[in-house]
Protein backbone atom coordinates (compact mmCIF):
# COMPACT_ATOMS: atom_id res chain seq x y z
CA UNK A 1 0.00 0.00 0.00
CA UNK A 2 1.25 3.50 -0.80
CA UNK A 3 1.02 6.26 1.67
CA UNK A 4 -1.90 7.58 0.36
CA UNK A 5 -4.13 4.64 0.50
CA UNK A 6 -3.25 3.79 3.90
CA UNK A 7 -4.01 7.91 4.69
CA UNK A 8 -7.43 7.21 3.03
CA UNK A 9 -8.50 4.02 4.67
CA UNK A 10 -7.92 5.73 8.16
CA UNK A 11 -9.46 9.03 7.39
CA UNK A 12 -6.10 10.98 7.63
CA UNK A 13 -4.03 13.21 4.81
CA UNK A 14 -0.65 11.82 4.38
CA UNK A 15 0.96 15.21 6.35
CA UNK A 16 -0.22 13.31 9.05
CA UNK A 17 0.80 10.00 8.70
CA UNK A 18 4.35 11.59 8.30
CA UNK A 19 4.16 13.72 11.17
CA UNK A 20 3.36 10.35 13.05
CA UNK A 21 6.29 9.04 11.77
CA UNK A 22 8.16 11.83 12.86
CA UNK A 23 7.34 11.42 16.24
CA UNK A 24 7.60 7.95 16.08
CA UNK A 25 4.04 6.89 17.11
CA UNK A 26 4.02 4.72 13.33
CA UNK A 27 7.03 2.37 12.18
CA UNK A 28 8.99 3.47 9.61
CA UNK A 29 7.47 1.11 6.48
CA UNK A 30 9.89 -0.84 4.13
CA UNK A 31 10.93 0.87 0.92
CA UNK A 32 10.91 -0.14 -2.63
CA UNK A 33 13.51 -0.07 -5.19
CA UNK A 34 12.43 2.81 -6.47
CA UNK A 35 12.58 4.73 -2.89
CA UNK A 36 8.38 4.74 -2.59
CA UNK A 37 7.16 3.33 1.20
CA UNK A 38 5.08 0.56 1.31
CA UNK A 39 2.80 -0.25 3.94
CA UNK A 40 1.40 -3.18 5.61
CA UNK A 41 -1.74 -4.20 7.06
CA UNK A 42 -0.31 -3.53 10.34
CA UNK A 43 0.49 0.17 9.80
CA UNK A 44 -2.57 0.55 8.76
CA UNK A 45 -3.76 -0.88 12.30
CA UNK A 46 -1.24 1.25 14.35
CA UNK A 47 -2.25 4.55 12.44
CA UNK A 48 -6.29 3.40 13.05
CA UNK A 49 -5.46 3.66 17.47
CA UNK A 50 -3.10 6.64 17.07
CA UNK A 51 -6.19 8.32 15.69
CA UNK A 52 -8.44 6.47 18.23
CA UNK A 53 -6.77 7.31 20.99
CA UNK A 54 -5.73 11.35 19.82
CA UNK A 55 -9.71 11.65 19.14
CA UNK A 56 -10.48 10.87 22.96
CA UNK A 57 -8.03 13.62 23.99
CA UNK A 58 -4.41 12.02 24.49
CA UNK A 59 -1.45 14.00 23.80
CA UNK A 60 0.64 12.48 21.51
CA UNK A 61 3.40 11.33 24.26
CA UNK A 62 0.91 9.76 26.19
CA UNK A 63 -0.40 7.39 23.03
CA UNK A 64 3.01 6.75 22.68
CA UNK A 65 3.50 5.27 26.05
CA UNK A 66 0.49 3.28 25.19
CA UNK A 67 1.87 1.88 22.23
CA UNK A 68 4.93 1.13 23.53
CA UNK A 69 5.70 -2.17 24.94
CA UNK A 70 7.56 -0.98 27.84
CA UNK A 71 5.90 2.04 28.62
CA UNK A 72 5.12 1.45 32.14
CA UNK A 73 1.59 2.36 31.82
CA UNK A 74 -1.08 0.34 30.39
CA UNK A 75 -4.06 2.02 28.60
CA UNK A 76 -6.21 2.16 31.19
CA UNK A 77 -4.25 3.94 33.13
CA UNK A 78 -3.54 6.55 31.14
CA UNK A 79 -7.03 6.97 30.34
CA UNK A 80 -7.90 7.59 34.13
CA UNK A 81 -5.38 10.14 34.05
CA UNK A 82 -7.25 12.00 30.96
CA UNK A 83 -10.90 11.43 32.81
CA UNK A 84 -9.42 13.04 35.95
CA UNK A 85 -7.69 15.90 33.45
CA UNK A 86 -10.80 16.44 31.70
CA UNK A 87 -12.92 16.43 35.22
CA UNK A 88 -10.43 19.56 36.25
CA UNK A 89 -11.13 21.08 33.03
CA UNK A 90 -14.86 20.69 33.40
CA UNK A 91 -14.61 22.23 36.77
CA UNK A 92 -12.30 25.09 35.80
CA UNK A 93 -15.26 26.04 33.04
CA UNK A 94 -17.95 25.64 35.14
CA UNK A 95 -16.55 28.46 37.66
CA UNK A 96 -15.53 31.00 34.46
CA UNK A 97 -19.53 29.85 33.57
CA UNK A 98 -20.73 30.98 36.50
CA UNK A 99 -18.27 34.45 36.60
CA UNK A 100 -19.74 34.99 32.91
CA UNK A 101 -23.32 34.58 34.43
CA UNK A 102 -22.75 36.82 37.52
CA UNK A 103 -21.50 39.80 34.81
CA UNK A 104 -23.91 39.28 32.51
CA UNK A 105 -26.81 39.26 35.14
CA UNK A 106 -25.21 42.21 36.82
CA UNK A 107 -27.66 45.24 37.93
CA UNK A 108 -27.00 48.08 35.28
CA UNK A 109 -25.27 45.73 32.56
CA UNK A 110 -21.91 46.27 32.06
CA UNK A 111 -19.42 48.61 32.13
CA UNK A 112 -17.21 51.10 30.01
CA UNK A 113 -14.12 49.77 32.27
CA UNK A 114 -15.59 46.00 32.28
CA UNK A 115 -15.29 43.32 32.99
CA UNK A 116 -15.45 44.16 36.37
CA UNK A 117 -16.60 42.22 39.45
CA UNK A 118 -19.88 42.48 39.99
CA UNK A 119 -19.77 44.17 43.16
CA UNK A 120 -17.65 46.81 41.66
CA UNK A 121 -20.24 46.85 38.43
CA UNK A 122 -23.16 47.43 40.98
CA UNK A 123 -21.33 50.22 42.67
CA UNK A 124 -20.77 52.17 39.09
CA UNK A 125 -24.29 51.84 39.14
CA UNK A 126 -24.50 53.80 42.32
CA UNK A 127 -22.48 56.44 41.43
CA UNK A 128 -23.96 56.88 37.67
CA UNK A 129 -26.06 59.86 38.90
CA UNK A 130 -23.10 61.66 40.30
CA UNK A 131 -20.50 61.05 37.44
CA UNK A 132 -22.55 62.18 34.18
CA UNK A 133 -20.25 63.81 31.86
CA UNK A 134 -17.38 64.14 34.13
CA UNK A 135 -14.19 63.27 32.91
CA UNK A 136 -12.94 62.91 36.58
CA UNK A 137 -15.14 60.92 37.02
CA UNK A 138 -14.44 58.35 34.17
CA UNK A 139 -10.28 58.51 35.78
CA UNK A 140 -12.02 57.33 39.44
CA UNK A 141 -13.50 54.55 37.45
CA UNK A 142 -10.83 53.64 35.78
CA UNK A 143 -8.72 53.42 39.12
CA UNK A 144 -11.50 51.45 40.94
CA UNK A 145 -11.35 48.65 37.77
CA UNK A 146 -7.36 48.73 38.52
CA UNK A 147 -8.09 48.26 42.00
CA UNK A 148 -10.65 45.63 41.32
CA UNK A 149 -7.75 43.65 39.33
CA UNK A 150 -4.80 44.02 41.83
CA UNK A 151 -6.24 44.45 45.06
CA UNK A 152 -6.62 41.37 47.12
CA UNK A 153 -10.31 39.99 48.35
CA UNK A 154 -10.48 41.92 51.43
CA UNK A 155 -8.67 45.09 50.35
CA UNK A 156 -11.27 44.82 47.10
CA UNK A 157 -14.29 44.32 49.70
CA UNK A 158 -13.50 46.79 52.20
CA UNK A 159 -13.02 49.53 49.07
CA UNK A 160 -16.60 48.64 47.52
CA UNK A 161 -18.35 48.67 51.10
CA UNK A 162 -16.44 51.88 52.34
CA UNK A 163 -17.60 53.34 48.98
CA UNK A 164 -21.29 51.81 49.37
CA UNK A 165 -21.65 53.29 52.73
CA UNK A 166 -20.66 56.94 50.76
CA UNK A 167 -22.97 57.06 48.49
CA UNK A 168 -25.88 55.89 50.48
CA UNK A 169 -28.29 58.72 50.51
CA UNK A 170 -29.17 61.62 47.85
CA UNK A 171 -27.20 64.13 49.80
CA UNK A 172 -23.71 61.84 49.90
CA UNK A 173 -24.38 61.56 46.25
CA UNK A 174 -24.98 65.32 45.91
CA UNK A 175 -21.58 66.15 47.71
CA UNK A 176 -19.89 63.25 45.36
CA UNK A 177 -21.12 65.30 42.49
CA UNK A 178 -19.91 68.39 43.49
CA UNK A 179 -16.39 67.06 44.27
CA UNK A 180 -16.20 65.22 40.72
CA UNK A 181 -17.51 69.37 39.26
CA UNK A 182 -14.48 71.24 41.40
CA UNK A 183 -11.65 68.94 40.32
CA UNK A 184 -13.19 68.84 36.62
CA UNK A 185 -12.99 72.57 36.92
CA UNK A 186 -9.10 72.43 38.14
CA UNK A 187 -8.11 70.65 34.35
CA UNK A 188 -6.67 73.85 33.24
CA UNK A 189 -5.81 75.73 36.64
CA UNK A 190 -2.76 76.83 38.73
CA UNK A 191 -1.38 74.27 41.51
CA UNK A 192 -1.83 77.48 43.72
CA UNK A 193 -5.48 78.13 42.78
CA UNK A 194 -7.83 79.02 45.77
CA UNK A 195 -10.40 76.43 44.11
CA UNK A 196 -7.57 73.73 44.90
CA UNK A 197 -8.43 74.21 48.78
CA UNK A 198 -12.27 73.76 48.27
CA UNK A 199 -11.79 70.61 45.93
CA UNK A 200 -9.20 69.19 48.96
CA UNK A 201 -11.41 69.90 51.26
CA UNK A 202 -14.60 68.44 49.52
CA UNK A 203 -12.97 65.09 48.25
CA UNK A 204 -10.93 64.75 52.04
CA UNK A 205 -14.52 63.87 53.57
CA UNK A 206 -14.55 60.52 51.26
CA UNK A 207 -10.88 59.23 51.75
CA UNK A 208 -10.21 56.87 54.79
CA UNK A 209 -7.86 58.13 57.46
CA UNK A 210 -5.71 54.96 56.82
CA UNK A 211 -3.80 56.17 53.73
CA UNK A 212 -0.46 53.79 52.24
CA UNK A 213 3.17 55.32 53.12
CA UNK A 214 5.06 56.83 49.64
CA UNK A 215 7.79 57.21 51.89
CA UNK A 216 11.42 55.80 50.28
CA UNK A 217 11.63 51.68 51.28
CA UNK A 218 7.82 51.58 51.65
CA UNK A 219 8.10 49.49 48.37
CA UNK A 220 6.17 50.42 44.98
CA UNK A 221 3.82 52.24 46.91
CA UNK A 222 5.72 55.71 45.82
CA UNK A 223 6.04 54.78 42.57
CA UNK A 224 2.61 54.04 42.54
CA UNK A 225 1.70 57.49 43.71
CA UNK A 226 3.56 59.23 41.49
CA UNK A 227 2.33 57.36 38.19
CA UNK A 228 -1.07 58.07 39.87
CA UNK A 229 -0.53 61.78 40.32
CA UNK A 230 1.21 62.49 36.82
CA UNK A 231 -2.20 61.15 35.09
CA UNK A 232 -3.70 64.63 36.29
CA UNK A 233 -3.18 68.10 35.59
CA UNK A 234 -1.09 69.59 38.48
CA UNK A 235 -3.72 71.45 40.21
CA UNK A 236 -5.68 68.43 40.60
CA UNK A 237 -2.95 66.30 41.32
CA UNK A 238 -2.20 69.32 43.92
CA UNK A 239 -5.68 68.75 45.29
CA UNK A 240 -5.87 65.23 45.67
CA UNK A 241 -2.32 65.41 48.15
CA UNK A 242 -4.49 67.87 50.24
CA UNK A 243 -7.18 65.70 50.44
CA UNK A 244 -4.99 62.87 51.34
CA UNK A 245 -2.91 65.37 53.74
CA UNK A 246 -6.33 65.88 55.39
CA UNK A 247 -8.17 63.18 55.43
CA UNK A 248 -5.51 61.33 57.35
CA UNK A 249 -5.27 64.05 60.02
CA UNK A 250 -1.68 66.10 58.75
CA UNK A 251 0.20 62.61 59.52
CA UNK A 252 0.47 61.68 55.96
CA UNK A 253 3.39 63.15 53.84
CA UNK A 254 2.97 61.75 49.89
Amino acid sequence: MRIGEVADAVGVTTRTVRYYHHQGLLPEPERLANGYRTYTLRHVVVLARVRRLTELGLGLAEVRDVLAEDAGKDLAEVLAELDADLARQEAAIRERRARLRALLETEGGLSAEGPVSPELAALFADLAPAAEDSPMAARDREMLALLDTTAGPEVRAQLVGTLREALGSPEAVARVRRVYALLDELADADPGDPRVGEAARALAGFLPGELPDAEPGAGGAAGFLRAFYADFAPAQAEAIRQAMRLAAGGRWEP
